[in-house]
């Protein structure tokens, strides 16, 4: 199962950034988005909600192509599990879509049971 982005991808984060308590979110998808700033909250437009983002460290260079800073985001989006329980993610999740208790700065964080949809059911003594 893949997030799509490894931790190469990630190495110039220095913080991770929550808008809403992950702790009720079962996963989140995950984007790198091109930003003119390291820091601060990042325009979101047309992908869904801003669930999350991270912050650069201050070393980290803009890309010379676009002059903008490689910045990943967190979101979901109106189908999502979050907001349709009973939709097309009811089990699994999107390729890009991670546990986010498994994220952080440098980490990509990974997928779950708890991201799948899966009932953990506890051993039996």
């Amino acid at each position: 199962m893949s997030s799509l982005l490894t931790d190469t991808d990630v190495t110039g984060e220095a913080t991770i950034v929550w808008l809403e308590d992950i702790t009720t979110l079962e996963y989140v998808r995950q984007a790198v988005h091109g930003t003119p700033y390291r820091v601060g909250k990042p325009p979101f437009d047309g992908l869904g909600r801003l669930v999350g983002y991270a912050e650069l460290a201050p070393t980290v260079q803009r890309d010379p192509e676009t002059s903008l800073f490689h910045r990943r985001v967190f979101y979901l989006v109106p189908h999502d599990r979050d907001s349709a329980p009973e939709g097309d993610y009811r089990t699994g999740s999107p390729g890009e879509a991670v546990d986010p208790l498994t994220v952080a700065a440098r980490r990509t964080g990974e997928k779950t049971n708890r991201s799948q949809g899966r009932a953990i059911t506890p051993a039996r003594a």
